[in-house]
């Protein structure tokens, strides 16, 4: 089984010509509310490519309606905690580019205690898999916590703070960076080529597992002396938002049905490229059956 301990948002998204400039206003040409947060987007992924999976979060009980939208989805919700306190949410914007600028507001999302998180990891089994973003606080605590606990952490630094450098990482078992987080971390410059940003994981991180998303230049996989590439497939990107949430998901659904790291990769691409073809967070993740059929047209032209 797969516990996300993840964030839930509610995404307010503008559709505009270009990001909005400081002291200007500038006028949207579309409005859309809708469920997201990393973790949330990362749930659903995991589920509608029919994976197992159980969310922790927290959530405002105005939005209560969240837990069923999830659950519709195959998501687990007993462990979703509806507060007093105001939701995590999200004001996006979207350029004619299909790429994003985003401002959060973490409400719920930080109001975990060690209590409660020690609750939420107790009932888990020896090899079970935690997975985490940088959305919901405690991060410092729940790592040893699931790891003490027999747990594998899997964890997607984003979005990434100078705190996440101090976390643990070399218990985690897999991590997930695009280049912007994997060169904050190793304070190279943005600019630096995959080979390098994964020589320095490997110096830094050990023998964590490292898998390295690039966009557009396809993605990367790293542990011990294997190394794998997989393209991207060429596509026309109307919005990247919840593109990465995607590849997570459906690389994790992949691995937890034991496929092979080249084969998750592949799957995860996929995902991905199909994301971006469509508006929104959590509207815009495919379900497994659209995943199929791309690739299985991709296997057809080659």
């Amino acid at each position: 089984m797969i516990f996300n301990f993840g964030s839930i948002n509610i995404d307010y998204t503008y559709r505009v010509p270009y990001f909005v400039r400081p002291g200007e206003t500038l006028e949207s040409g579309d409005y859309n509310i809708g469920l997201g947060g990393k973790g949330v987007n990362q749930s659903l992924a995991i589920a509608r490519a029919k994976g197992m999976v159980s969310h922790w979060g927290r959530v405002s009980s105005i939005d209560a309606w969240v837990t069923s939208e999830l659950e519709s989805a195959g998501v687990g919700v007993k462990d979703i905690e509806l507060t007093p306190e105001p939701s995590g949410h999200a004001i996006i914007q979207i350029d004619a580019l299909g790429e994003n600028a985003i401002l959060l507001f973490s409400g719920a999302n930080h109001g975990f205690t060690r209590e409660k998180m020690t609750a939420l990891v107790a009932q888990t089994a020896p090899g079970d898999t935690i997975l985490i973003q940088n959305e919901c606080s405690g991060l410092d605590q729940l790592i040893p916590l699931a790891v003490s606990h027999g747990c594998k952490v899997i964890f997607n630094p984003a979005p990434m703070t100078s705190k996440v450098s101090s976390l643990p990482l070399v218990q985690c078992e897999l991590l997930f960076f695009n280049r912007t987080e994997a060169a904050a971390l190793l304070e190279m410059p943005v600019e630096s080529s995959a080979a390098d940003l994964l020589r320095r994981c490997k110096e830094s991180l050990g023998n964590v597992e490292v898998v390295l998303t690039l966009g557009s230049e396809g993605a990367w996989y790293q542990h011990s002396s294997e190394t794998l590439f997989q393209p991207a497939l060429k596509v026309k990107a109307i919005d990247t938002t919840a593109a990465g949430d995607t590849f997570v998901g459906y690389f994790l659904a992949a691995r937890q049905a034991g496929l092979k790291p080249s084969q998750c990769l592949k799957r995860a691409t996929a995902a991905a490229a199909l994301a971006v073809q469509k508006l929104g967070a959590a509207s815009s993740i495919p379900m497994v059956e659209e995943v199929d059929r791309l690739m299985c047209c991709q296997q057809e032209e080659l």
